[in-house]
């Protein structure tokens, strides 16, 4: 177990535990961070959100994806309340597949200063054609397990 400070965490200004109302888009959304109190150790935390939506910028029309993150934590861990409220914040955003996926992994690592982090973003056909969008810092740090995403490839009908 970690050694624990003499100090404890609150969660003022933290938006987890509170009535908190969603957020307009991407931009305005609040990413919430608390200590890692593993931070002496590597180790991976994974976000599945197989209801990813979006807006295609084009038409308006709804798109969908299964993302999944991977990330070893640095000083930080992303609070999961307040990344549920990011993600949803995009059901009103238009923006491409690639843009939507590359986003959020940039956006997460600036908040949180992982060691590693990578997202794939499974979309969803429109026009017949699925998209995966993949994106990860730098290197995976050495002796670091991190298993499959587990998303197969697209199939159709073949």
């Amino acid at each position: 177990m970690a050694k624990r400070s003499n100090t404890t965490m609150t969660s003022a200004g933290l938006q987890l535990g509170r009535e908190v109302a969603p957020p307009d888009s991407p931009e305005t959304a609040k990413l919430d961070r608390v200590p890692n109190p593993q931070r002496d150790t590597d180790y991976l935390a994974r976000f599945t959100v197989p209801e990813f939506t979006s807006l295609c910028p084009v038409t308006g029309q709804p798109d969908f994806a299964h993302l999944v993150i991977d990330y070893a934590p640095g000083p930080w861990l992303v609070e999961s309340k307040s990344l549920k409220l990011y993600l949803a914040s995009f059901r009103n955003h238009g923006a491409f597949h690639e843009d939507c996926t590359v986003a959020i992994g940039k956006r997460l690592t600036a908040e949180i200063k992982p060691k590693w982090l990578r997202i794939g973003g499974y979309w969803y056909p429109r026009g017949g054609i699925p998209i995966d969008v993949f994106w990860q810092t730098g290197r995976l740090p050495k002796g670091l397990w991190v298993p499959d995403q587990g998303v197969a490839p697209y199939r159709g009908r073949g």
